[in-house]
């Protein structure tokens, strides 16, 4: 009996053990599977670091660096703080209403929509033997020189002073043709890493802008407005040490004739010229400038009434820096959403709903401009922190996409000097958006302190922001991966230059060349 009661302890004991290891095993899963979660989770931030490895290992890595220098110091971090140092700089140095300030920002794209010139000068007019690394040395003196101008020299006129902003801008547009002519070559030889170059340019300028807007608002108010340009400078020399770091194959021709070069622009402009007759290629491209050109450009009344503290929320100078950088925090995560699970989808689906988004969240500046919040009992600063970060997400799925397709256009050969085209019509989009928004400001009189007629303005850009999508059938329905032009302009127009001028940033893979043609 007691040896009974003993088994019978015993089979109670094991069952009991195998209870609590069966919960314990279940725990285990559990915590396995939270801690996998949250790996995840951590892998997709990570995710943008694992890139530059990554492009690393099939790009050449001084590639990498430039992209590295110039999407996230030079457009990144000196585009963010250029767009809030010189919008104080207008308000509070020169003391100019907000729709000259809008036809003054106009004048800064010149240099953008002379991006073909650019790109015909890297392209055809070498310099002792190459076609990259000169010109990224220009755009680094010439930018640098600008900003200390406008920084050092007092009393500038107002003339002079947007002089010194064109340098600056000029020498950030040179700078960024020249790596976008590497971007496209790479994008065409290997198609299939041309979004994950677009999304490290696109998460490099969100990183840079972050840096840019959270320093901004600190340095206006500690150094003022024009003091704080000085920082200006320091992009620039990263710039112009590129030039003499970055890989390129120097050809032995190193003195061609005048005769031939004239031969060399000749085609180059013959085949931008038979390129952009195409359907597939005028058609995205004039889809491009109207959707950048209907959406009317608005930021400098919007500015003005935001630091206004009588009929606006009066935001300090750290507010606003700490505003935009939020939102470029919000560029990074629209650049990861893209990457992890739109970068696939076909242009036409992808760009129309992005294009609805676009419009209906500009909804949320109507709301803040109307006060509608505080009805609702939303604070000022939460209210604008949301409407930023969500309007930024939409605006970066938006663009990068477009950039895509740009690329997908470019013929071999020139691809520098039409891609360079093709960012010259969106700058000219832009500038059509700000000049287009100046007027409108203008015409019904938003001035540095009457902000009347505000919310009209606004909710005519949003009317306009609806409307494009009435031009979406200008967008081919195709996927990203896929030939948007026919094959034998690429093999026509890649022997316009010859392999030992073209800047060798990937090896030559015979199979990859043999299939791509």
């Amino acid at each position: 009996m007691a040896s009974f009661e003993k088994e019978g302890l015993v089979e109670e004991s094991r069952s009991s053990i195998s209870q609590e290891s069966a919960c314990i095993s279940n725990l285990g899963n559990l915590d396995s599977a939270e801690a996998s979660k949250s790996s995840n989770i951590f892998s997709v931030f990570l995710e943008p670091i694992q890139w530059i490895p990554m492009l690393s290992s099939q790009l050449n890595p001084t590639f990498i660096i430039g992209i590295v220098i110039v999407y996230g110091l030079n457009l990144g971090f000196s585009g963010s703080f250029f767009k809030v140092v010189t919008d104080y700089y207008w308000k509070d140095v020169q003391k100019v209403q907000p729709s000259v300030v809008q036809l003054y920002i106009g004048l800064y794209y010149i240099p953008w929509i002379m991006k073909p010139v650019w790109g015909l000068l890297t392209d055809v007019f070498p310099i002792r033997g190459y076609r990259r690394r000169p010109y990224f040395v220009l755009a680094g003196v010439l930018g640098g020189v600008s900003a200390l101008m406008v920084a050092l020299i007092c009393n500038l006129s107002a003339a002079l002073a947007l002089s010194c902003f064109i340098g600056i801008a000029a020498g950030m547009a040179i700078a960024d043709v020249t790596i976008d002519a590497c971007i496209a070559t790479n994008s065409i030889e290997v198609r299939s890493l041309a979004p994950d170059m677009q999304s490290l340019c696109g998460f490099c300028s969100s990183a840079g802008a972050l840096i840019g807007y959270s320093t901004s608002g600190f340095f206006v108010h500690h150094l003022g407005a024009q003091g704080a340009l000085i920082l200006m400078a320091i992009p620039p020399v990263f710039i112009t040490v590129l030039g003499f770091v970055i890989y390129e194959m120097r050809s032995p021709r190193l003195h061609p004739e005048k005769q031939k070069k004239m031969e060399t622009l000749g085609v180059a402009v013959k085949g931008m010229y038979q390129t952009i007759k195409f359907p597939q290629v005028w058609k995205p491209s004039l889809y491009m400038y109207l959707s950048l050109a209907l959406s009317i450009s608005t930021h400098e009344g919007q500015f003005y009434w935001y630091t206004d503290p009588k009929a606006g929320p009066g935001f300090s100078q750290e507010s606003v820096g700490a505003i935009y950088a939020i939102g470029a925090m919000a560029s990074m995560v629209g650049v990861l959403i893209y990457h992890k699970t739109l970068k696939d989808i076909p242009f036409r689906n992808l760009l129309f709903f992005a294009q609805l988004l676009y419009g209906a969240s500009g909804m949320l500046d109507l709301i803040f401009i109307l006060r509608w919040n505080l009805v609702l009992g939303i604070p000022d600063y939460f209210f604008v922190i949301t409407e930023e970060c969500i309007s930024r997400i939409i605006s970066r799925i938006r663009w990068i996409p477009m950039i895509v397709l740009s690329t997908r256009l470019c013929p071999l050969g020139i691809e520098g000097t039409f891609f360079a085209l093709l960012m010259c019509i969106d700058s000219l989009g832009s500038l059509t958006s700000k000049w287009g928004g100046g007027m409108v400001l203008h015409v019904f009189h938003v001035t540095r302190t009457d902000f009347t007629n505000l919310w009209l303005v606004i909710l005519i850009r949003n009317i306009l922001r609806i409307a494009t999508l009435g031009l979406i059938f200008l967008v081919p329905k195709a996927d990203p991966s896929d030939a948007l032009i026919p094959q034998d302009i690429l093999i026509t127009h890649s022997t316009v230059t010859s392999d030992d001028e073209r800047l060798e940033l990937v090896p030559k893979n015979e199979k990859e060349v043999q299939s791509f043609f």
